[in-house]
């Protein structure tokens, strides 16, 4: 295997994958450890209204950039660095970003749809809450695995003598 990190390019292409996926980790581990919990000891009413705005504000541009980025530039990252020793990390990144984004788009989205829907915030809450809190929690660790694998592929770059 080449030592040849493929120049400039690439290592600005990994250091944009680290960026955004630590910041996609940081936004899903913040629910983990504040939002939910403390939105759990809210009154179904609140608990819905509070999540259904987060919904709507979190569309967003500051928000999408890293969301559809990550898994585009751990990709990027991932073809640059086929052929060097970082080629295991930034793949094992490329596909937990992927992950990431397959979890959002099949399991979270359509929760926040269905509670954006839903009349009742009693129903609302019981059929969103736990499986959102759920699903939230894989994100959360599929991001922060994904930012890991990531740091370690800067790393094995950087020994291997790359030159950016």
């Amino acid at each position: 295997m080449t030592q040849n990190t493929g120049g400039k390019s690439a290592g600005a292409v990994l250091g944009a994958a680290t960026v955004t996926t630590g910041l996609l980790a940081g936004v899903w581990f913040a629910y983990v450890c504040s939002v939910m919990p403390a939105l759990a000891r809210s009154d179904d009413r609140v608990f819905v209204e509070v999540m259904r705005n987060i919904n709507d504000v979190i569309q967003n541009p500051v928000f999408f950039t890293p969301f559809f980025a990550a898994p585009v530039l751990a990709a990027v990252a991932a073809w640059q660095h086929r052929a060097t020793r970082a080629r295991t990390w930034t793949i094992a990144a490329a596909v937990l970003c992927a992950a990431v984004f397959l979890v959002t788009s099949a399991v979270n989205v359509p929760l926040n749809d269905a509670l954006a829907t839903t009349r009742d915030p009693a129903a609302a809450r019981a059929a969103f809450e736990g499986p959102w809190v759920a699903w939230n929690l894989v994100r959360a660790v599929l991001s922060t695995a994904g930012f890991a694998c990531l740091l370690r592929a800067t790393t094995v770059r950087n020994r291997a003598g790359a030159r950016d």
